[in-house]
């Protein structure tokens, strides 16, 4: 199979969209996730109307008279006063108005004589400082949209409409696959000829950013009947594979090969790009899997720019990886023919390209907020150019 551009990479991968699926969650675990339908409100909120400040509520037409104070109404009472003509009581903040009410007047602009209330309220208007019943959202009414990003002010939203529990669309399962008997855990002492794994730890980190929680780490040793059964029992329990090392043609890249004795259909292997050129794509049924360059740099590459939207499409989630453009601070010269995906800083309108663009270096990923993306044709930057770039999700 050919080499195929970026953009066409893209395209296929969004052609081989995962179905969005949804379940009820209890309202303290759904920030992060999008609501998969309409939030219908079960009451008025508020259900009753409320005082929005500390005052006397009376009736408007008697705002010129002498008030007898009945009585006080605070916030979570549960006996009802009733007022009649002439008469007012104490109220405050977020307690029912009295029967009759339909004002609140503030407690700096009144004043007492002989025991008797006195405006003194020029601005005085019917209704002002009442939270009308059904004011935030009334009782059989759309309270939060089909789509809704959630928000912690989302999530009080709903809390404060007595919601507890809401329809999201569900974050897939996914499976991180590393193949490579040159890996070892951080933390133990390097054997000859030994690396420290990265990508397991980088790869989850940014599926748990975008609220992904059921995600399984295997490993695999370099030969191909070992990592066909791992392989099989990842597509088998996951939504999505993400294979790391062995995508390319050395003797020790088994990954396509057995990928396709898995049942997995090749949708491409190889993007014309820098770093990350041997990325693959195949499904399998409704199962995406995606093989990823072992070098960590290469792999958070393509994870970025490839998978993270696929997942956050089924997930009804709005692009954390955001195009724009910026000048850039320095001259960088490529060849045609690769898109480059350069490491990079960016701040107040302005593009560093970072040091350190080798696909196994992730020193200068670490303090990159961006990519800056030079297509196959160009032949690089110049200083002061505009680029476009791709933010990172924070």
């Amino acid at each position: 199979m050919k080499m195929i551009s970026v953009n066409e990479a893209k395209q296929i991968i969004l052609q081989f969209a995962l179905p969005k699926k949804s379940s009820v969650i209890d309202i303290s675990e759904a920030f992060g996730l999008v609501t998969s339908e309409d939030i219908i409100a079960s009451t008025d909120i508020p259900n009753f109307a409320q005082s929005s400040m500390d005052g006397y509520a009376m009736k408007f037409a008697d705002k010129n008279k002498s008030l007898s104070v009945i009585g006080e109404m605070a916030a979570g009472v549960s006996k009802q006063l009733k007022i009649e003509n002439g008469e007012a009581t104490r109220i405050f903040t977020g307690a029912p108005l009295p029967e009759n009410a339909d004002t609140v007047v503030m407690q700096e602009k009144i004043k007492f004589e002989n025991n008797l209330l006195l405006i003194e309220d020029e601005n005085l208007t019917q209704g002002i400082n009442v939270r009308q019943k059904g004011a935030e959202v009334k009782k059989g009414e759309v309270a939060m949209k089909e789509g809704t990003y959630l928000s912690a002010a989302a999530i009080g939203f709903l809390a404060g409409i007595g919601c507890s529990e809401v329809s999201v669309y569900t974050p897939p399962k996914v499976a991180i696959i590393l193949t490579g008997n040159e890996l070892q855990d951080p933390g133990n002492p390097l054997e000859f000829g030994q690396v420290y794994e990265a990508n397991s730890f980088q790869l989850k980190a940014v599926l748990r950013q975008i609220r992904i929680k059921n995600i399984e780490v295997f490993r695999a040793e370099d030969n191909p009947e070992e990592l066909h059964k791992v392989l099989e029992k990842a597509i088998e329990d996951n939504d999505v594979v993400l294979l790391n090392g062995g995508v390319s043609v050395g003797d020790y890249d088994f990954v396509t090969q057995v990928a396709d004795t898995c049942g997995v259909e090749e949708k491409f292997h190889k993007i014309k790009q820098k770093p990350g050129k041997p990325l693959f794509f195949g499904t399998k049924e409704n199962k995406l899997v995606f093989g990823l360059p072992g070098n960590p740099s290469s792999s958070l590459t393509c994870f970025y720019e490839y998978v993270l939207p696929a997942l956050e499409n089924c997930m009804g989630l709005p692009s954390t990886l955001i195009e724009t453009e910026a000048r850039v601070t320095h001259d960088y010269s490529k060849p045609a023919g690769l898109t480059h995906f350069l490491k990079a800083f960016y701040s107040n309108g302005k593009v560093i390209p970072l040091h350190a663009q080798e696909s196994f270096r992730l020193h200068s990923f670490a303090q990159a907020n961006c990519f800056i993306v030079l297509p196959e044709e160009s032949l690089g930057c110049k200083e002061n150019e505009h680029v476009i770039i791709h933010l990172l999700p924070k």
